[in-house]
């Protein structure tokens, strides 16, 4: 945990670990399936590497590129996950 990237994308996936867990503990089914929560960590993982590289020197569009992806994967759990939804 040395870089702000590590940070933001273990929070945003602590984030998909609670809304799963809460999701999965519900007397109803799912009505999301693994695999967009795995898209979802892909997008954290893929965003922290990227970002990494940025930190460790690779230059300014790695960093373009973490921040795209980030923004990418905030908005596929916005409306994919539907994470706000009270149903």
């Amino acid at each position: 945990m040395e870089t702000i990237y590590d940070w933001i994308t273990v929070a945003i996936f602590a984030g998909l670990v609670v809304l799963f867990l809460q999701r999965s503990s519900r007397d109803a089914p799912p009505r999301d399936s693994m695999l967009q929560y795995l898209a979802a960590s892909a997008g954290c993982a893929v965003t922290n590497y990227f970002g990494n590289e940025a930190v460790g020197g690779r230059g300014w569009v790695y960093h373009l590129l973490a921040v795209a992806i980030l923004a990418a994967t905030l908005t596929y759990i916005h409306f994919a996950l539907r994470p706000l939804d009270k149903g």
